[in-house]
């Protein structure tokens, strides 16, 4: 694994860290912290990271390389979701950091990539020591989860929506 000095800058970008700075020494000590927790894997295109419905623990960040998250309808169908590329600051599987319900979506390596991971066991480990780790972390999961529901509901407004006029004006 790269070295914590060269990874920082790249972390400090992923929105889950952004509160937290780099000219803030206890900051950069609460991420070092972090850093030293988490492990590396490496993924060959169209491996399986996480498999919807799966029970994990695991949160990572996506270092290098490309995933693709997607999920299954009722009747079995595939519905992509995303394709995501490191440089756009990826990070998934953080509700397990809060949740141990099932995951949501499959992601899938659709290059080879690397990334690196923490348990929620370890993550809690040192939110106990940190907990001004376990604040923003947990909030910025609040914020996402927050945005994810209030479209979530768009959604199903706009699909009640075109079911109802279907309904009342199809032929």
């Amino acid at each position: 694994m790269k070295e914590f000095d060269e990874v920082l800058p790249f972390i400090l970008r992923l929105s889950l860290f952004e509160d937290f700075s780099r000219d803030n020494p206890d900051d950069v000590r609460i991420l070092k912290v972090l850093y030293d927790n988490f492990t590396v894997k490496e993924f060959k295109k169209k491996d399986v990271i996480i498999k919807e419905g799966d029970y994990g623990d695991l949160f990572f960040i996506l270092l290098n390389g490309c995933i693709r998250i997607y999920r299954k309808t009722p009747a079995g169908d595939k519905i992509a979701l995303a394709n995501l590329s490191a440089d756009q600051g990826i990070f998934f599987g953080e509700t397990a950091l809060i949740s141990k319900e099932s995951r949501s979506a499959t992601v899938e390596a659709a290059t080879d990539c690397r990334v690196i991971a923490i348990s929620s066991k370890k993550f809690h480990a040192i939110c106990e020591k940190e907990p001004v780790l376990g604040y923003r972390v947990v909030m910025k999961i609040a914020g996402i989860m927050a945005n994810t529901l209030r479209d979530c509901n768009s959604d199903k407004a706009t699909l009640y929506e075109a079911l109802f006029n279907e309904i009342e004006y199809g032929d």
